[in-house]
C-alpha cells in the first residue's frame, strides 16, 4: 500500500510541476521547476528504500555480524539533501531573474516578452 501512495505522490508532483511549467507567467514556471525538482527528490528517496515499521537508529557501520538490521542507503539521502540545497539556490536565483525581467519590461507574461524586440 505504501509503494502505491509514494507512486501516486510522485506522479501528482510531476503532473503539477509540468502543468506549471507550461504556463505563460514566469513565476509559475519557476514554481513548476521547483516542484519537478522536489518530485525527483521524492522519487530518489522512494527508490533508495524507506524502512517502514521500526524507528530504530542503527549506525551505518554497526558491524559485520548477524543480527544487524538493514538500514536505508545513506548515499541516496546525502544526494537528496545536496539536491535540496542546490534546488533552493536555483529557485532563489530564478526568482531574482524574474524580478529583474519585471523591472525591465513591466510584465512577466512569456508571450509578451517573446514579441518584444
Amino acid at each position: 500500500m505504501s509503494a502505491f501512495v509514494l507512486a501516486l505522490v510522485v506522479g501528482a508532483l510531476f503532473a503539477l510541476g509540468t502543468f506549471l511549467l507550461l504556463r505563460r507567467d514566469l513565476i509559475r514556471v519557476v514554481w513548476g521547476l521547483a516542484i519537478v525538482s522536489q518530485a525527483a527528490n521524492v522519487y530518489l528517496l522512494a527508490m533508495g528504500g524507506i524502512e517502514l515499521g521500526g524507528f530504530e537508529t542503527v549506525p551505518v557501520l554497526a558491524g559485520h555480524g548477524e543480527g544487524v538490521p538493514e538500514t536505508t542507503d545513506p548515499v541516496v539521502q546525502a544526494l537528496v539533501l545536496t539536491a535540496i540545497v542546490i534546488g533552493f539556490g536555483m529557485t532563489a536565483f530564478a526568482l531574482v531573474l524574474s524580478y529583474r525581467v519585471y523591472e525591465e519590461h513591466d510584465t512577466l507574461d512569456a508571450s509578451e516578452l517573446g514579441d518584444r524586440e
